[in-house]
Formats: C-alpha cells, sequence, structure tokens
C-alpha cells in the first residue's frame, strides 16, 4: 500500500509546490543577492548592531531577516520591494541611534536600562521580580563566572543586553551568604537545629541565628531558611 501511496504521489509539487524546476536557479541568484545585502546592512550598522543585542537591535536584526528571508524562494517577493525595506530598516536604525546618543531618556525608552539584581550580597527583591527570571537559572549564571554563594558578590547588574555583569567582594571581605550550588536549597528549615548563620532561600537575607524557630525573614517576610555559606570564590 505504501509503493502505491509513493508511486501516485507527485514529487514535484511536494518538491517544488506551484514552481517550476527553472525557478531553483532563480531561488540561488536570489539567495546570494539578499545575502551579500545582509553583510552590507550589517557592515552599515556597525559593530554595535552586531554583539549582544538590545530588544532594539534584535528588531532590526528581525526586520532585515523577514526583508532578505521572502525574496530568496518567494517568486511573488520582488528585490527591489525588499532591498528598500533594508534601505528603511537602516534609516529607522541611523535616526534612532542618533538620538539615543543625544537624549538619555531617549536611550531608557528604547532600550531599557540596567538594573542591579544582588547588592552585598542579597537580592533587590522588586528589580528581580520586575525582571521575570527564574532563580534556577539566574543561580547557573552565577555558577558559570565562579560563584557559590551569594555573600561573594559586591553587585550583580543586568545589563540592557540581558548579560550578567558581577563584581566580587577581595577575598578578605567575603561575608557569609545563600549557598547556590545544586540542590543547596532543596531542603529549608523552620526551625533551627544549631547556632548559626543562615539565610533566607526568597531573597537571600543573612544573619545569625539561635537555635529554635527560625522566624520571619526581615526583607521578605518568608519563613524558609538554609545554613549560609562563607566560602570565597575559586577561579
Amino acid at each position: 500500500m505504501l509503493s502505491v501511496f509513493l508511486l501516485h504521489l507527485d514529487w514535484k509539487e511536494l518538491l517544488l509546490g506551484h514552481e517550476e524546476w527553472s525557478f531553483l536557479l532563480e531561488i540561488i541568484l536570489r539567495t546570494m543577492i539578499m545575502f551579500l545585502a545582509i553583510i552590507i546592512g550589517l557592515r552599515i550598522l556597525g559593530k554595535r548592531g552586531v554583539k549582544q543585542l538590545s530588544i532594539f537591535e534584535l528588531v532590526v536584526i528581525i526586520g532585515l531577516g523577514s526583508a532578505a528571508g521572502d525574496p530568496m524562494f518567494n517568486k511573488d517577493v520582488g528585490i527591489i520591494s525588499s532591498l528598500i525595506v533594508f534601505i528603511v530598516i537602516i534609516l529607522l536604525y541611523t535616526i534612532v541611534t542618533f538620538f539615543i546618543g543625544k537624549s538619555k531618556n531617549f536611550e531608557k525608552l528604547v532600550e531599557g536600562k540596567s538594573v542591579c539584581l544582588i547588592e552585598n550580597g542579597e537580592f533587590s527583591i522588586k528589580n528581580f521580580q520586575k525582571e521575570n527570571l527564574g532563580s534556577d537559572e539566574f543561580f547557573a549564571e552565577l555558577r558559570l563566572k565562579g560563584v557559590s554563594q551569594l555573600g561573594q558578590i559586591e553587585m550583580a547588574i543586568e545589563e540592557i543586553s540581558g548579560e550578567i555583569s558581577v563584581f566580587f567582594f577581595e577575598d578578605q571581605s567575603v561575608k557569609h551568604g545563600l549557598p547556590i550550588m545544586p540542590d543547596s536549597l532543596n531542603n529549608p528549615l523552620q526551625y533551627l537545629p544549631a547556632e548559626g548563620y543562615y539565610s533566607c532561600t526568597f531573597c537571600g537575607h543573612t544573619e545569625h541565628k539561635k537555635t529554635g524557630s527560625a522566624g520571619r525573614c526581615p526583607n521578605c517576610k518568608k519563613d524558609e531558611w538554609v545554613e549560609s555559606s562563607n566560602k570565597r570564590r575559586v577561579t
């Protein structure tokens, strides 16, 4: 039955759609032209447009990609119309970047601003919640930078590109903080079996506590704690 199906299958329709075989050569030519247009466009945009992208720059790249993609294989889309789209996008990019350089307020409106996520070894709760970051994903990024506990961090900033910049305490200034190694938050405590330093699992607030009920965190009002770590950063 499968062989009968394959025998009667319209392979030309499957492989080419409604186009003729001769259109394959046209696709190659169209692709070459738009490929060169992309290279020229990115050269005009400069290095700023192709490194870590801000939201604005990502929109520009998506726009260029959309303008370049359709005429490569769609016979109904002319190359000239796509090149016009290229020119308009590049002009808009040039105009917007000009105003970005002239006005800090306009820059913040278009690209957003850097946000402090950790300060003095504890989460800046309001900023962290606004950024919709998952704690596991964020901890993974910090571990890639050699961080094992938040007390090693003087400040962590999310840049407009989405990258995380981390500034560390000197080794002698490292303090107790929330451990962020895998599984370190799996067994939170509400009753503390021994005196020592404990960290809030939600915001990283760290303090010395005595044996007994852990109580609520003065910063976030949560009541789950884990034993703090004072390990220094190993690089």
